[in-house]
């Protein structure tokens, strides 16, 4: 590996940390410490006899879920300047500092970012470090406790906004999907109702993609939910698996309450060498790539994310690869329809021998807040390392199947000399017009049963007369629609549409 070329960018360590509530040594750590701790853990991974604290020219935070939107923010306060509190905690001074913008695919890019500047000569050492204290928060909060996590850090910091856009619809947010839960239950039904089956069938098959999950969860010391669970158990409703947004049961959804930090550090090779940085922990980045789908009540099956399709297939050809020459996978799993969309177009088994995730997926391995892939990234890092000469695929999700990166790593060597290794995939320009104005009926496309803390709301996205995308609410004051609806085969009806005293659509079965 002596001839590799000096700016060859190569992921040198990577980091992972994590705290249960009332375990033995919990500490009830805050975001900072979290994260410090991981980028501690990736610095001695890498082995180096150098100070790759000093070394690091650039260090990028990952957003914290409580930090992701304009209306939230920490309840125990922050750092002033997240980037650099986690750099301080090492004795770091990066020139550069970045704080991510919302997005689970985030930063899986960053890695493309700070591999072509190395690449490029823009940095030499460059860091991303995540956090997520939600599991802390709540039970402090619980007990009516309230931290100061307050820092003053200071510097200057590159803050890179809430990267929002695409991600908000306010006629869905109207009718109460208002979060992941509802969006990603319509677009689940979608794909329910192409497949022609019924609830029960499609928790099923919910349940066997996912206990596979469940068993690396439970191998997996930095999981939140490490308990091996069979496929008949996840798909049972119960008091303790309840419905949240049909078809989701409980515990097949993104588990956000966790504690758990991420690192990855990425140098030259000539700065590795001259860290001191054993080549063996060298792993090589051989594509990044990163797409935007269209947004949720836009698309024309909505069903189906061809942005995240785009992705993975645009880095299998710059890595000059093909899925099968994947060893290791691990697909974005905050819910289902992410990883059945790429085993559809991939033709993979959902029991696929090599398995679908490196950690056991969100709803066990902990749905890290924006930070999960760099869980992923630290995982498939290690796995290279012990299987050399293999490769291993990453594919990072944000929002709702909104945005989606992926990288492919092997410690085999990748030739950065033309720099193209890093792409932007195009948007797609086949938007279904939406309807800007009030409608009397609509034809059902798909739906979701959201049961919130305010109650029961049916939220449907359907067609009008003139073929426009409309939202509503069903109207379940109606005996008939109820019925409908709660059958779970309410694709293609006719509903007669009004307006309540709050603006809502509200369709009733004609």
């Amino acid at each position: 590996m002596t001839d590799i070329a000096d700016n060859t960018p190569v992921i040198i360590g990577v980091g992972q940390y994590s705290e249960a509530v009332g375990k033995p040594g919990y500490e009830a750590l805050s975001y900072m410490d979290l994260g410090g701790r991981a980028l501690a853990a990736a610095i001695a991974d890498s082995a180096a006899t150098g100070s790759v604290a000093g070394a690091l020219d650039t260090l990028a935070a990952i957003r914290a879920f409580e930090m992701s939107r304009p209306d939230r923010a920490p309840p125990f306060g922050g750092s002033d300047n997240i980037p650099r509190s986690f750099a301080k905690r090492v004795g770091a001074s990066p020139a550069r500092a970045i704080l991510s913008t919302t997005g689970g695919q985030y930063n899986q890019k960053l890695v493309g970012e700070f591999a072509a500047d190395i690449a490029a000569g823009r940095s030499e050492c460059a860091a991303i470090v995540g956090s997520e204290a939600i599991s802390t928060v709540l039970a402090l909060t619980a007990k009516g406790e309230k931290p100061d996590w307050s820092e003053k850090v200071g510097g200057p910091c590159e803050d890179r906004g809430f990267g929002l856009d695409g991600m908000l619809e306010p006629a869905l947010f109207a009718h109460g999907a208002t979060g992941a839960i509802p969006l990603y239950a319509i677009a689940e039904n979608a794909r329910r109702a192409k497949s022609g089956k019924g609830l029960e069938e499609y928790r099923a098959d919910i349940g066997g993609l996912f206990a596979p999950f469940t068993k690396v969860a439970a191998a997996n010391p930095h999981a939140a939910a490490p308990k091996e669970r069979s496929a008949e158990e996840l798909a049972t409703i119960t008091e303790r698996n309840r419905i949240v947004a049909e078809p989701y049961a409980r515990m097949t959804v993104a588990r956000d309450q966790v504690n758990q930090a991420a690192a990855i550090i990425l140098a030259s090779a000539g700065k590795a060498r001259e860290l001191g940085i054993p080549e063996d922990r060298w792993v090589h980045i051989h594509s990044v790539t990163s797409a935007t789908e269209l947004e949720l009540s836009e698309r024309p099956d909505l069903s189906a994310n061809p942005a995240s399709i785009a992705s993975v297939e645009t880095a299998l050809h710059i890595a000059g690869k093909k899925m099968a020459d994947m060893a290791f996978l691990d697909f974005y799993s905050c819910f289902a329809i992410p990883v059945f969309n790429q085993c559809d177009h991939f033709g993979l088994a959902h029991d696929d021998p090599r398995g679908l995730t490196l950690t056991g997926g969100l709803p066990f391995f902990g749905g890290a807040g924006n930070n999960y892939s760099a869980h992923a990234i630290c995982e498939a890092v290690q796995r290279v390392r012990g299987a050399r000469g293999t490769y291993a695929l990453v594919g990072a999700n944000g929002g709702w199947m909104s945005k989606y990166a992926t990288g492919i790593y092997s410690t085999d060597a990748a030739d950065w000399s033309d720099g193209n290794r890093v792409h932007e995939v195009p948007k797609a320009a086949d938007a279904v017009p939406r309807s800007s104005g009030p409608f009397d009926s609509a034809t059902v496309e798909s739906y979701t049963i959201n049961h919130s803390k305010t109650g029961i709301d049916v939220v449907f996205i359907g067609r009008d007369p003139d073929g426009a995308r409309v939202v509503g609410n069903a109207d379940l004051s109606d005996d008939a629609t109820r019925a409908v609806f709660e059958s779970g085969q309410p694709f293609g009806a006719n509903l007669n549409v009004t307006r309540d005293d709050r603006g809502r659509n509200m369709g009733r079965v004609a």
